[in-house]
Order: C-alpha cells, then sequence, then structure tokens
C-alpha cells in the first residue's frame, strides 16, 4: 500500500484549514492510501534551526541526529501532501521550520559540485491544499511565494509523476457556499490522486 505523508500546519483545530486538512486525509484513506497524518503543531514540532545543526548543516549522515522521527516518515512516503494557510505571503512559521531542519543535504538533496540534485524521488505525488486571505491578483503581485516555493523548490527535490497546487483565494471574503465548493474540489483531488 502506498504511503502519504500529510503535513499540516495551523494551530487551531476549528478552522478552515483544520476542515482541509480532514477532507484531505479521509480522501486519501477512502482511495487505498496508507495516510501518515502529521499535525506539527499537535505534535509538538520544534521549528527553529538552532546554532549547532546550523553548524553541521552539511555533515552527513550525522545532520537529521534530532529530526530523525520526522526523516525516516518523509523517507518512507509515496507522496506529499501539505496542508497549510498563506500567512504574511508566507508558510507558517512551523513549516517552514520543517522545511529548514527536516529537508537536509541528504534527505532532500544531494550537493554535487555545489549543484542541489534532487534525493526525494521516491515521492511521486507532491500536493499543496492552501488558503490566502487576499486575492489571487495581490499574491500575484507580490510573486505569490508559497506557490513557488512548492512548485519549484519543494517539486525540484522530488520530481513527482503528479503535482497539484489547490489554492482557495480571498478566504477572508469566501462564502460558506464557495468554501463548500473548494472542500469538495480538495475532495475530489485527493481521491483521484
Amino acid at each position: 500500500m502506498a504511503r502519504a505523508l500529510v503535513l499540516f500546519a495551523h494551530p487551531c483545530s476549528e478552522s478552515f484549514s483544520a476542515a482541509l486538512y480532514e477532507k484531505v486525509t479521509t480522501s486519501l484513506s477512502s482511495s487505498g492510501w496508507d495516510v501518515d497524518n502529521c499535525d506539527l503543531n499537535a505534535e509538538g514540532f520544534w521549528p527553529v534551526l538552532s546554532e549547532a545543526e546550523r553548524h553541521g548543516y552539511h555533515q552527513e549522515p550525522t545532520n537529521i541526529g534530532s529530526v530523525v522521527e520526522y526523516v525516516e516518515r518523509l523517507q518512507a512516503a509515496d507522496a506529499l501532501v501539505m496542508v497549510f494557510p498563506v500567512w504574511n505571503f508566507g508558510y507558517p512559521a512551523i513549516l517552514k521550520g520543517f522545511l529548514d531542519r527536516v529537508f537536509l543535504p541528504g534527505v532532500s538533496f544531494k550537493l554535487v559540485d555545489g549543484k542541489v540534485k534532487p534525493n526525494l524521488t521516491h515521492i511521486k505525488r507532491l500536493a499543496a491544499v492552501t488558503t490566502y486571505g487576499g486575492t489571487r491578483m495581490r499574491a500575484m503581485l507580490v510573486g505569490d511565494p508559497p506557490r513557488k516555493c512548492v512548485t519549484r523548490a519543494v517539486w525540484h527535490v522530488c520530481r513527482p509523476m503528479k503535482m497539484r497546487y489547490l489554492a482557495l483565494y480571498d478566504m477572508n471574503r469566501a462564502s460558506a457556499a464557495r468554501r463548500e465548493v473548494f472542500v469538495r474540489k480538495v475532495g475530489q483531488e485527493m481521491e483521484a490522486f
């Protein structure tokens, strides 16, 4: 059975992001995926890269020492789905910290002659499910960093066969009906993932 690692980055269980996370996990499970639920806040993931971690960043394989459990979960995954809100046109700090501390040399990439070579190529499917408070135009005017980070940087280290970036823009003014349409879309995409 294929395994999907679902990273969830929102501190509030009653949030719309939590509803999306629930839809993602149930839809994947119902379509046959073995789902590894990784609620970063609930698990108490520490997002701050320490001075010692930074000094040992390039020292493979000891660089994974403080995050070995998360590295193992990432390495066991056939799919990676990130569920998060966009705050200040970026990832929530806990998700950024996960990428800083877990996407390490020897884990997500190899440095070969100073160039980044993908090392998560066992991840065949990659998705992000997210919401933006502002409009798509506002996000585009600032370059839409979260979209680019997922579809370029994270994509590059995985090189998946299938990639989805599902975003609800203008969340601050989205009606209940519009939010429900988005939840259904997310469910359909995850069932076909």
